[in-house]
């Protein structure tokens, strides 16, 4: 069955301060994999762009089973979901050396690139278009919903610039990546990674917007949002390992 499959080498500007792979250039991995996939589906930015449609990612769920350090050269594969009317699933598999090291899965939303409507599978595929996708799940997640928090501690405040922006004129979800991890300290970080990663993009951010960072420390997990306003623009919920 289909899947795609890309090597990614690591640069040095890939590598957090103990040379462990940032979430931001993982995102960024699984983003490039994703887009060159829908290249070869025929669904591809070239492909949809001119009929005024795009993709957004809405949801991430990543789990690593150890930290991809410097020397790793990361295989991802990934293959699509049959959409089911506004949600199109993307699974992922990580590999380093040969062995799985880590598995993921996305929820994308198409879109009208004009009004930022969401917009039906049918309005661009055929139900023969999804014959022969794979239906294999890389992981059966399912509890997208992250819980509020309750009584977190605001640790930092910054302004949306220029550079997190992509060609949708919003914050790419890359660089969200970045932000949540600035709630961390350098110390705190020290012999750990990220052994889950849950994401959700609740509504995008514009340019000169200001984000408030929120964390609370729970049972096993900490959440992280992010807000502008009282309005919630993006929330996290990650689990620390040891290395």
């Amino acid at each position: 069955m289909y899947r795609h499959k890309k090597t990614y080498e690591l640069r040095y500007t890939d590598l957090d301060a103990y040379d462990n792979l940032k979430l931001s250039s993982l995102l960024s991995f699984l983003e490039e994999s994703a887009c060159l996939s829908a290249d070869e589906l025929g669904f591809g930015y070239d492909d949809i762009a001119p009929k005024s449609m795009g993709f957004i990612v809405v949801n991430y769920y990543i789990e690593l089973f150890r930290p991809i350090k410097f020397g790793d050269v990361l295989e991802v594969h990934t293959w699509p979901l049959r959409p089911k009317h506004l949600i199109f699933l993307r699974d992922y598999e990580l590999y380093c050396n040969g062995s799985k090291i880590g598995v993921g899965t996305a929820r994308w939303c198409m879109i009208d690139t004009e009004n930022y409507n969401l917009l039906p599978a049918n309005a661009y595929f055929k139900e023969s278009d999804f014959e022969n996708y794979n239906t294999e799940r890389s992981i059966d997640f399912r509890a997208w919903k992250i819980p509020p928090i309750e009584h977190g501690k605001q640790v930092y405040t910054r302004s949306v610039g220029f550079s997190d922006y992509d060609h949708y004129f919003h914050v790419n979800n890359t660089r969200y990546a970045d932000f949540m991890c600035d709630v961390f300290s350098v110390d705190e970080m020290k012999n750990k990674y990220f052994k889950s990663i849950q994401i959700t993009y609740a509504k995008q951010c514009k340019y000169g917007e200001k984000l408030d960072f929120t964390r609370e420390d729970c049972d096993g997990y900490i959440l992280i949002e992010g807000r502008s306003g009282d309005e919630l623009r993006v929330q996290f919920k990650v689990e620390l390992n040891e290395v």
